[in-house]
């Protein structure tokens, strides 16, 4: 009940705040591996009536792997990046990663600074870190609240991680920089129109999240 309660307090004044969708820079990390098994529709195979069943062998995610931090806004990518191996992602690697977000924003969003971008993120223990805190208020970056646990509220979580992932997946590559070449490709080409769409899908979440008292993604996993 509370999680709904702050669920509900959250996405409503995220639609009520009517320049947030032009501001907002969404973003989170994931990790992106050397194999990821395919869907069981993506490994379905035509067969005649008498074909033998054919066999499977279990398959499972890779241990090569890379973490891919992402940001985004309705134009487009603003900013990614790859965690150095070994690296992870406390307060200092995200600090750090925020202030080459800053940098990309300056370059490629020059119209939302100083103080005019809104940073999306969920709250990782490093995204809501003392130090991190500190450096958003420093620089006048206003910070959207998230509700715990609510991927079904995070646009990486319900679209772009899912639709990158998809793509990848049942691909074998041989080195962290063949991950992290067709990453690149992948987020490069994702159209201007998708980016848009994708904050109209965000805007419906928040909107059904509150006209079922919080209960709409039990049930309902629509767009």
């Amino acid at each position: 009940m509370i999680r709904n309660k702050r669920q509900l307090h959250i996405s409503s004044d995220l639609l009520h705040n009517t320049e947030m969708f032009d501001r907002a820079i969404s973003g989170d990390e994931t990790w992106c591996f050397q194999y990821d098994p395919e869907t069981k529709p993506q490994s379905m195979q035509w067969k005649t009536k008498n074909s033998p069943q054919p066999k499977k062998a279990r398959m499972s995610w890779s241990q090569v792997k890379t973490m891919l931090v992402c940001f985004f806004d309705h134009k487009g990518i603003v900013h990614y990046e790859f965690i150095a191996q070994g690296q992870t992602v406390n307060q200092q690697c995200y600090l750090e990663v925020l202030r080459r977000l800053q940098e990309s924003v300056r370059r490629k969003r020059p119209g939302l600074l100083p103080d005019k971008w809104i940073l999306h993120h969920d709250n990782a223990p490093a995204h809501d870190a003392l130090r991190v805190c500190e450096f958003l208020a420093k620089n006048s970056i206003t910070k959207t609240d998230h509700p715990l646990y609510s991927p079904d509220l995070a646009p990486c979580d319900f679209w772009l991680f899912p639709k990158l992932k998809n793509a990848l997946k049942g691909q074998r590559f041989a080195y962290l920089s063949d991950i992290q070449r067709n990453v690149n490709l992948l987020l490069q080409g994702i159209p201007e129109n998708d980016f848009q769409d994708y904050f109209r899908q965000w805007h419906h979440h928040l909107t059904k999240c509150i006209a079922s008292q919080g209960e709409y993604f039990k049930g309902d996993s629509s767009h």
